[in-house]
Parts: C-alpha cells; sequence; structure tokens
C-alpha cells in the first residue's frame, strides 16, 4: 500500500466513497478553486500535456477521473478525436461539466459515465489514449486503477498522466509547504465550505509517489518508454508512457 492511499478527506468510510462525498460537494466551486489556487498556472500544464500526445493522433480517448471535464475538453478542442468518454466516480462533478460540453457545443465528441477507476467496464483494447489530470493521488488503490488503464488500452496506446507533487528543492520546496499548509486550507474553507478538502489536498500531494518512484509503479504496471516532466520547480508532474505491441 503506498502512502496516498492512507490519506482520506474524512475521518469515517473507505477512500473512494469519502472521494466521492468530498468532489460532490465541493463540485460548484471546483473550478474556480483550482484555477485560484494554482494561480491560474495549471492552463499553461494542462495545455503542455495535451499537446504530448498530439504527434500519436488518438482517435478514442478514456479520461479517468474527469471530474468537471475540463481536461476532457481541452483533448476535444486540441486533439479533435473521433470520441472521448470521461469517467469519474462523482456524479456531481461531471454534472458540472455536463453544463460545460453542452456550452461548447461537444455534445458528440465528449460522454460522461460513472466508473470505478479500479474496476472499469470497458473491454479490454479500447482506446488509442487513457489521460487523467490530478486524479490519479485520489485513487483507493493505485496498482489497481493503473492496471485497468493499462487493460482498456489498445496495443502501442499511451497513458498520460498529470498529477500534482511536491517542490523538492530549496527555497520552493519551503515556500510551497507554507503556501500549501497555510494559504491553500484556508482559501479552500473560504470559497468551497468544506474544512477537510482542501487540507486533504495538500496532504494528498506530499503522500502521492514522486516522480522516480513514479516511473518505477508505471513500469510494474506494464508500461514501457516511461517519461515525466516537471512544471514549474516540481508542483505538477507529466507522464506519458506507452503499451507494448
Amino acid at each position: 500500500m503506498y502512502e496516498q492511499e492512507q490519506v482520506k478527506p474524512y475521518d469515517k468510510g473507505n477512500k473512494q466513497e469519502q472521494i466521492r462525498r468530498m468532489f460532490d460537494k465541493i463540485a460548484p466551486t471546483y473550478d474556480r478553486l483550482n484555477h485560484t489556487l494554482s494561480l491560474g498556472i495549471d492552463h499553461s500544464w494542462r495545455r503542455i500535456a495535451v499537446d504530448a500526445l498530439r504527434k500519436f493522433q488518438p482517435q478514442q480517448i478514456l479520461d479517468v477521473a474527469t471530474g468537471t471535464g475540463d481536461f476532457a475538453l481541452l483533448l476535444a478542442k486540441r486533439l479533435q478525436p473521433q470520441h472521448i468518454t470521461g469517467v469519474d466516480i462523482s456524479e456531481g462533478m461531471m454534472a458540472v461539466g455536463q453544463k460545460k460540453i453542452r456550452k461548447a457545443g461537444l455534445q458528440d465528441a465528449i460522454s460522461f459515465q460513472w466508473e470505478d477507476c479500479t474496476k472499469l467496464s470497458f473491454p479490454d483494447n479500447s482506446f488509442d489514449a487513457v489521460t487523467s489530470a490530478y486524479g490519479v493521488r485520489n485513487f483507493q488503490d493505485l496498482d489497481a486503477g493503473l492496471s485497468e488503464m493499462r487493460r482498456v488500452l489498445r496495443p502501442g496506446g499511451h497513458l498520460l498522466i498529470v498529477e500534482l507533487t511536491s517542490p523538492h528543492r530549496f527555497p520552493m520546496k519551503q515556500l510551497f509547504h507554507l503556501y500549501a499548509h497555510i494559504v491553500m486550507p484556508l482559501i479552500g474553507r473560504i470559497i468551497s465550505h468544506d474544512n477537510s478538502a482542501y487540507t486533504y489536498l495538500p496532504a494528498s500531494m506530499e503522500a502521492f509517489p514522486q516522480p522516480e518512484q513514479m516511473e518505477d509503479i508505471l513500469h510494474k504496471a506494464g508500461f514501457t518508454d516511461v517519461q515525466w516532466k516537471r512544471f514549474t520547480f516540481g508542483i505538477s508532474t507529466m507522464y506519458l508512457a506507452t503499451t507494448s505491441f
């Protein structure tokens, strides 16, 4: 068991149920908080990550832990695949996403459905690419989630993960620690009215495997050609990996 699997937003219940309950609660304010807390830098992180898939031209994409659909929307606009399926355990988050999809006129390009990421309902070899932006650290079982993402990828398909990580060098490491443990929870409480959600955020970031360990975990899950790139002093990291033919 990885340390991040033991970090939970609330005291009672398994992690998956707590994550579902937390995101259902904060769904209406999630996008505003997300961009506020990152000072808007997350937009550039997402664009760089999406563009890393461009040369592979994936047509069928699965976006795991899709949340309110921000990453799915970006994938649709920048890559123009045939279809993107966004999956999540939070109906509340996807309800917000549905409104954004309709507003963008992309109902035919993107669909949402409830899924347990550790027990995906899709057949083997269903997708050209599987993506997840800022969701895998919330997995109750990281190995099971990655195994399922590997299973539904076609041979030669690509996995793209973008995840929050902890800066590892002075002085950003110390500065970010103060920001994450003082500013993030304060702003989170004011906007979301959830005392736990934005205390959980920095705790889950610090507990999540850092890039070198995550590379080993992805290899263990059956991925090859694992590459990773840190963004903004290591606050966020992109992972790109391939499935074998």
